[in-house]
């Protein structure tokens, strides 16, 4: 099988049915880089319907990265108390908020390096932010792009690492930003294992 093609054939398929769709991500929609990296480090592990209210309930507190860099840490928590993980999420991004000040001067940086030292971001955040804010070529693996590009059969790997790097062999570079989305869209209505039935949810 060429997995070149077959990728191909299936993901554009999957950007038919789901490149129109107006579902908004956690980390879609916020007039600063910096509020999209501190929304998707606040949404590893929760769903985007509940970070994204608690996120902007967040940014109306703290308007600027400045804000929250001096943020006290009750006080943040106190707003993060209905997401999963809040107490260390909450030390994260205040964290992370000093660290974008005091080391970059404010500005998110653009290197998979120098984001996965900040607090509470690994490659799949340090990757969505590369490709979302700074327009550059990268590939954000969570649990539905891993799970899935494995059941398609576009990469045989145990961990979002090594699917980061196979689907980079098998995906042309112009689409690597997109898979992310796309891929989340379709994993979201579709659970489990079953490779027909995930196929056949692109017919409906």
């Amino acid at each position: 099988m060429n997995k070149n093609k077959y990728f191909l054939e299936v993901f554009k398929k999957a950007e038919k049915k789901y490149g129109g769709s107006k579902y908004r991500l956690a980390a879609d929609g916020w007039r600063a880089d910096w509020q999209t990296l501190i929304a998707t480090i606040m949404s590893a592990q929760s769903r985007d319907e509940t970070t994204i209210p608690i996120a902007e309930n967040l940014f109306k507190r703290y308007k600027s990265l400045e804000q929250l860099s001096k943020a006290k840490y009750p006080e943040v928590l106190n707003i993060f108390r209905s997401l999963n993980y809040n107490k260390t999420k909450a030390k994260n991004v205040i964290a992370a908020a000093q660290i974008l000040v005091e080391k970059y001067r404010s500005i998110v940086p653009d290197t998979i390096e120098e984001l996965i030292v900040i607090p509470g971001v690994g490659r799949k955040t340090a990757n969505l932010i590369i490709t979302e804010c700074h327009a550059k070529h990268g590939i954000c693996v969570d649990t539905h792009v891993h799970r899935l590009s494995n059941v398609l059969g576009f990469v045989k790997t145990k961990n979002p690492h090594q699917t980061e790097l196979e689907l980079m062999k098998v995906a042309p570079k112009k689409y690597w930003a997109r898979i992310n989305r796309i891929l989340v869209l379709w994993g979201k209505e579709v659970s489990g294992r079953d490779k027909l039935k995930i196929l056949n949810k692109l017919k409906e």
